[in-house]
């Protein structure tokens, strides 16, 4: 448990920095109190949803995997907000193809990490990446690639933003929703058929 928590920690730890590109893209000021929200918070609350999961695994032993698929979850995630909203930064371009293109690049460089925390953290796989078990990885990401990118993609261009409500919010609304709707997906993907011991 002790190393899973110091885990939890760094993991916490780096998507509290990774935050920090997504709050500057939607106008959040930069003080001492935004970023230590950030980082801070989730340096404390990572593990702490870690302990609490660690605590109900005494009567659901499935619990403790789930929690450890959420926290890399949400380490992808903020990889996704991050590489999103900087490439929004970057063009100024929050709306179109070019929203769908982003999204999609910052929804791969997310799998590539996922790959490797849930194989080695996640589902405890020892060895070296198989070609078998990479190419189940990449399939049931490309489900969830699906999922994200349509789901984003729809909020976005076929919804539109509220009155309201900037272009750039609305773009990160659409994130997270579609990262909520590939969740359930992508645990059962991995437990059942990419880690399947």
């Amino acid at each position: 448990m002790k190393k899973d928590f110091q885990i939890s920690v760094l993991v916490g730890f780096m998507a509290g920095v990774l935050l920090l590109p997504t709050l500057r893209n939607l106008g959040v000021q930069f003080n001492l109190s935004s970023v230590a929200i950030s980082i801070v918070g989730l340096t404390v609350l990572t593990p702490a949803g870690y302990a609490a999961a660690y605590w109900l695994s005494q009567w659901w032993p499935v619990m403790l995997q789930f929690i450890k698929f959420a926290i890399v979850g949400g380490l992808n995630f903020t990889i996704d907000l991050a590489v999103l909203n900087f490439l929004i930064f970057l063009s100024g371009i929050s709306v179109g193809y070019f929203y769908t293109a982003f999204k999609a690049t910052s929804f791969v460089l997310a799998v590539i990490n996922s790959y490797f925390w849930n194989k080695y953290w996640t589902f405890h796989v020892e060895g070296a990446p198989q070609a078998v078990e990479f190419t189940k990885f990449i399939a049931v990401n490309l489900i969830g690639f699906g999922i994200n990118v349509s789901v984003a993609s729809a909020v976005v261009n076929l919804v539109g933003a509220p009155p309201g409500i900037s272009e750039t919010i609305w773009a990160n609304v659409g994130a997270v929703t579609a990262s909520v709707t590939a969740l359930f997906w992508n645990f059962i993907g991995m437990k059942f058929v990419v880690f399947k011991r």
